[in-house]
């Protein structure tokens, strides 16, 4: 009777414990080039429940200076929340992640706000606000 209880309990958790992991996966994209990587996270359990997405190019034909406030790397990274302006951020770490899944030139990607579209020039991204980036090798902006 035990075994069975036991059997039956793992049975339930089971398939949870795998909805539980989809979940942890990260969300965003890679560019084709695989140059570009971005990343979408949200305040979970705040009242307002606000996304940002962030994105990080990976090589540039410049860097920025980096500001004497910042610690970290600068230039490389760029993030903006669903509602307010984006900008380039001090980070000492990187979204950059193999296994995201490549958004194709041509293709639009939308979550929380936020909508970003792939093309051969480069990555553009804004929220709805129409504040964003647009991320190239040669150039980079914030609007």
């Amino acid at each position: 009777m035990k075994a069975t209880r036991g059997l039956m309990l793992i049975s339930i958790l089971l398939p949870m414990m795998g909805a539980a992991r989809a979940q942890d996966r990260p969300i965003g994209f890679l560019t084709p080039s695989k140059n570009i990587a971005c990343q979408f996270f949200t305040d979970n359990g705040q009242a307002n429940d606000r996304g940002v997405l962030r994105c990080d190019i990976m090589n540039m034909d410049a860097r920025p200076r980096r500001p004497a406030d910042c610690d970290l790397d600068y230039g490389h990274a760029f993030e903006m929340s669903a509602k307010g302006a984006a900008g380039r951020i001090c980070a000492g770490d990187t979204v950059m992640d193999a296994s995201l899944p490549v958004l194709a030139y041509g293709e639009i990607w939308q979550r929380g706000g936020f909508t970003c579209r792939s093309e051969q020039s480069g990555l553009t991204c804004f929220n709805a606000m129409q504040r964003g980036f647009s991320l190239a090798r040669g150039k980079q902006e914030v609007f």
